[in-house]
């Protein structure tokens, strides 16, 4: 929404409220615009929607300033949820297999999501509906209360692939 301010509010009345939020009355936006002037402030269409459209006096370089500062504290108050990959093989070993649960435990301590893919090479295809399902199962078991599984195994070409998020 573009903001209009003084000599731009072309409407012939407004309704004006003064720098500290009183309510002026309905008059000319000339005459808005001149005692806006006499507080050496700018004149300010607050809402063009209603008849007669809001005008306001206040300083506008400290409006926008004070703007900008709400939304860098919203930018700053807002997470980013990232969504970090954790890549098995179905023939993974009980070591690397628990190392792995490891650092997936950890990127949920983080409030990350995690994609688990389990990849499958050559004629491992075979066995994605027995021992792909059974895998993954053994790294949502392990995984058990720290985290929630947002979409089930599902195959995408020559890999099975898994999502958890955190626990809220």
């Amino acid at each position: 929404m573009k903001i209009r301010l003084n000599e731009n509010i072309r409407h012939d009345k407004v309704r004006l409220i003064g720098a500290d939020g009183t309510q002026l009355g309905v008059m000319s936006s000339r005459e808005a615009l001149e005692r806006a002037y006499d507080e050496g402030l700018d004149l300010v269409e607050v809402s063009d929607a209603s008849d007669p459209p809001v005008c306001r006096i206040m300083n506008y370089d400290k409006y926008r300033y004070e703007q900008s500062k709400k939304q860098a504290e919203a930018r700053k108050r807002q997470t980013v949820v990232e969504v970090k990959e954790v890549k098995f093989r179905p023939k993974t070993e009980e070591h690397d297999l628990n190392f792995k649960i490891k650092n997936i435990k950890k990127f949920l301590a983080n409030k990350n999501k995690v994609k688990i893919t389990l990849r499958f090479r050559g004629r491992e295809i075979v066995y994605a509906q027995s021992q792909g399902v059974e895998v993954l199962n053994k790294i949502a078991e392990a995984l058990g209360e720290e985290a929630t599984i947002v979409q089930q195994p599902t195959m995408e070409g020559r890999q099975m692939v898994m999502f958890v998020a955190p626990k809220s």
